[in-house]
């Protein structure tokens, strides 16, 4: 299949048509706009720098159910202890900056750009992008960020430097979205480390279904997701 050339207005073409890598368009920009069309139709950009912007949507999707949570006898222990103090955007720049920054085996430089950076900023002050941060004696350790449109929350990164941070940030974000009754966690590409968690693959027929009963619908000026930050608010997870 094609890969397609982006233009100026905000549109992308149908998720179908990307191709057996997930590979749906190049270029545009990381405008608010063009960003919440592209999550709410299911597509979001992953690109090196100095690459142009690439746009995708995988078939299969990995996605958490958040019922579907599974917590190891391991992590569950790290629970109990309370070892890590949660919380929720309290450090956005600091929890990107440290994704970006966080070593991805043998290759060198990361996707989150400088661009990139910038873009969730920009999400995260219009209150669609939301950090989760674990603290160990006052320190940011670990952490995760995402989009929040609907019930839905589109998981992008996250790091640890402290064995388990990054994991009780993310059980942290589910049991909240839990509570909340939210649809689903987007993971975008599967990888063991999450299906260690629960996650599963579904279809790219089902995943974009799943987001229309997420109360998620194609548009640029969507409102930002009913995010339940109070439940994070200085809480040990567990």
């Amino acid at each position: 299949m094609p890969v397609y050339q982006l233009i100026d207005q905000y549109v992308f073409p149908p998720p179908a048509f990307a191709d057996s890598s997930g590979l749906l368009a190049v270029g545009g920009d990381l405008s608010l706009e063009r960003l919440l069309l592209a999550y709410s139709t299911g597509v979001f950009p992953w690109f090196n720098e100095n690459d142009p912007i690439l746009w995708w949507s995988p078939d299969p999707r990995c996605i958490l159910e958040p019922e579907d949570l599974k917590i190891s006898r391991s992590l569950g222990k790290v629970l109990r202890r309370k070892t890590f103090e949660v919380s929720c955007d309290r450090a956005f720049l600091q929890v990107v900056q440290a994704c970006a920054d966080s070593p991805r085996g043998e290759v060198e430089g990361s996707w989150i750009t400088p661009q990139m950076l910038e873009a969730y900023c920009r999400l995260h002050e219009k209150g669609y992008a939301h950090s989760i941060e674990t603290w160990h004696q006052g320190r940011l350790v670990g952490g995760l960020y995402g989009v929040c449109l609907g019930r839905c929350f589109f998981g992008e990164s996250m790091f640890h430097r402290e064995s388990n941070a990054s994991k009780v940030a993310f059980v942290s974000l589910v049991q909240a979205l839990q509570r909340c009754n939210f649809e689903l966690i987007d993971c975008q590409m599967p990888n063991s480390h999450l299906m260690s968690l629960g996650a599963s693959t579904i279809s790219r027929r089902k995943f974009l279904e799943r987001l229309r009963r997420g109360a998620v619908s194609p548009s640029t000026m969507l409102p930002p997701g009913d995010f339940p930050a109070d439940l994070f608010v200085s809480a040990p997870c567990g």
